[in-house]
């Protein structure tokens, strides 16, 4: 079952006094046509123990809903291409500093919102203030992945959008396997839980667990992975 951890991370973490392990699942690479409850079938529901909570990355649910495009498929429109040359590139992914990721952002959350946001990050900035983009666009811009090089094929070359109904996805896997499950959006400077059957404290506890990234989508190959209770 075990996978390996992302680079450096422990597979166990103490949380306001309480111990978790975080233990990695492996899969296969999900591919657009995959079912999700197919998946967490063959991968986790064997694994899974009475309190334990199944964590799923956004990624292979909105893989499984569609919601992923090759490069050479998106044609960026100029307002995009304008927008992410001023986006602030970091080394923990593109977010939408390329036209493809920025197209995107402007579908899915809509040209007006994308550009008051852009707006009002730009002011902001000269002040030293800095995240206003992303409070204004909201989780559907923050959620959108673009091509990295440690991501695993093809999903380098592809840009990936975040889930739809990630509380339902949530909810109809925690009603197969019996445990609390969350559809989570973690990177190494953060994370968002988008949907869960957790009340909204055990969901802040939930990203102070996850907070560093324990889990790889590059050559560990591990989407998925349970919180566990030392």
């Amino acid at each position: 079952m075990s996978g390996e951890a992302n680079e450096g991370k422990a597979l166990e973490v103490t949380v306001d006094g309480t111990t978790y392990q975080r233990i990695p699942i492996r899969s296969r690479v999900v591919m657009p046509g995959d079912d999700i409850d197919e998946i967490v079938d063959t991968y986790a529901k064997e694994h899974v123990r009475p309190g334990d909570l199944l964590f799923i990355t956004e990624k292979i649910v909105a893989i499984t809903q569609g919601r992923s495009y090759m490069m050479d498929e998106i044609e960026a429109r100029p307002l995009a291409k304008f927008l992410s040359k001023y986006v602030t590139k970091t080394s923990f992914g593109i977010g939408l500093g390329i036209p493809e990721t920025m197209e995107f952002a402007l579908r899915e959350v809509g040209t007006i919102r994308i550009v008051f946001a852009a707006g009002v990050a730009a002011v902001t900035k000269l002040f030293g203030r800095r995240g206003d983009f992303y409070r204004i666009a909201g989780d559907k811009a923050r959620a959108i992945d673009g091509p990295t090089k440690n991501t695993i094929p093809p999903y380098n070359n592809a840009v990936v959008l975040g889930p739809e109904r990630p509380r339902e996805v949530a909810a109809e896997v925690k009603a197969r396997l019996g445990c609390d499950v969350a559809v989570v959006d973690i990177n190494d400077i953060g994370g968002n839980i988008l949907g869960s059957t957790l009340d909204k404290t055990a969901e802040r506890t939930l990203v102070k667990v996850l907070s560093d990234n324990p889990l790889g989508q590059g050559h560990q190959s591990t989407p998925m992975g349970i919180i566990r209770t030392a």
